[in-house]
């Protein structure tokens, strides 16, 4: 044998035995053959089709939006796809979406992601980026359900025993009765935030000061407890609240200015040792870049429901860590909202907290439970939540709308 034909003989055994360990791992029958053994790699033990039938949504009060997508195997999805405001907005871009949808497996989640997104040629916004993301958590809740496992396992499984979550408490009272329910972390916001100007008062800064140290001696020092800025306090009057908050150490402040302002957000960073935190309106990874480059927060907020769903989260979350960033995702919206945000919180290494404003009571058969400030890991398959149809037939519907607001003195709109 010459040495050519000994290399192919040589080739050809290595090729054939990976295909006999491959086969054999994966349960197939022996000898059938590569192309065989791929054949075989399938959800549930079988070949299966899994279609898509039909997307439904429907309002939810105080002012949710909630997905089911339908499969022809009686699995269903659930999502949150929702711009608060805009819910009606919302479950039209939703239907749009469903005539690409219906009629496709829905386990090829990447795949319909990138459709989605790249073949409405205007690419992103909140409504779209909404819809689209309440759609890839219940293709994700439907892929983990056809698998038996939890969502957080097909991104690569656990990072954490328990995810720990935070109340919102705008009063002492408030933040001594959320500590008698587990709670060990809370946000609050500005006092009388929306008053400010463009220029404030000494008399505003230290009154707003001196709520936020009230607040902070409710929580303890054993205890955390960021402030939401919400992007509605001008860049001069952050500078100035910012510097007087120092001494009471607030886990973070969030959205010091406005989102879009990033630059000047970088400059604030970097005169504090407070953590900054923004990501709320930000959309996909295309969104954060800037942000992590210019280093304009430390913590980054991505909502879920807006950001473009579990994966690109997931994606964020890698950014970040690259940037030696953490991840609070943002979450005032329901239950479905929070479950995707507790998967994504299990599988990623750099996750700081939760937030949450309903555990799910009155819309889940099974609410989650807070036990010293953590969230037990889920462990039922996709995103492990049922909803209680029971429970929801006195909440459907509703007509939320953004407040409007108005600067006291002289009328002119201030920002929400």
């Amino acid at each position: 044998m010459n040495q050519e034909s000994s290399n192919r003989s040589r080739r050809k055994f290595f090729h054939r035995s990976f295909a006999l360990a491959l086969t054999s791992a994966l349960g197939a029958p022996l000898l059938k053959g590569e192309e065989e053994a791929r054949h075989h790699v399938n959800y549930e033990g079988n070949n299966e089709d899994i279609k898509i039938t039909r997307l439904e949504t429907f309002k939810v009060k105080p002012r949710f939006l909630f997905l089911k997508v339908h499969t022809d195997q009686g699995i269903i999805g659930l999502g949150e796809p929702i711009t608060e405001g805009r819910a009606d907005t919302c479950a039209e871009a939703v239907q749009e979406i469903s005539r690409y949808l219906v009629g496709k497996d829905p386990r090829k989640i990447m795949h319909h992601w990138q459709a989605i997104y790249r073949h409405s040629f205007y690419r992103g916004g909140p409504i779209l980026t909404s819809a689209l993301s309440g759609v890839e958590q219940a293709l994700w809740d439907i892929k983990g359900q056809a698998l038996g496992v939890p969502v957080y396992e097909l991104l690569g499984g656990p990072t954490r025993e328990r995810i720990r979550v935070y109340a919102h408490a705008r009063t002492p009272e408030a933040i001594r009765e959320a500590k008698s329910e587990g709670y060990t972390a809370f946000k609050t916001g500005v006092h009388n935030s929306r008053q400010s100007g463009i220029i404030a008062s000494p008399a505003f800064i230290e009154e707003a000061t001196e709520a936020f140290a009230e607040l902070r001696s409710a929580v303890g020092e054993d205890g955390d407890i960021g402030i939401d800025f919400h992007g509605a306090i001008s860049p001069q009057n952050a500078g100035l609240l910012i510097k007087a908050l120092e001494p009471y150490q607030p886990y973070f402040i969030e959205e010091p200015v406005n989102c879009q302002n990033v630059d000047v957000m970088a400059e604030l960073a970097r005169k504090t040792h407070i953590p900054i935190a923004t990501g709320e309106r930000i959309f996909t990874k295309w969104g954060f870049r800037e942000i992590l480059e210019k280093d304009a927060a430390s913590i980054l907020q991505p909502d879920l429901c807006h950001a473009g769903g579990i994966f690109e989260g997931r994606l964020i979350a890698g950014m970040a860590e690259a940037y030696y960033a953490g991840l609070a995702p943002h979450n005032p919206l329901g239950p479905i909202s929070l479950a995707c945000g507790l998967q994504l919180a299990a599988s990623i290494p750099n996750f700081l907290c939760q937030e949450q404003v309903t555990l799910g009571e009155g819309y889940l058969k099974e609410p989650f439970v807070v036990e010293d400030g953590h969230v037990p890991l889920p462990v039922k398959p996709g995103l492990g939540i049922e909803l209680d149809e029971d429970a929801l037939a006195d909440k459907l519907g509703h007509d939320w709308r953004n407040p409007e607001t108005y600067l006291e003195s002289d009328g002119s709109v201030v920002d929400w």
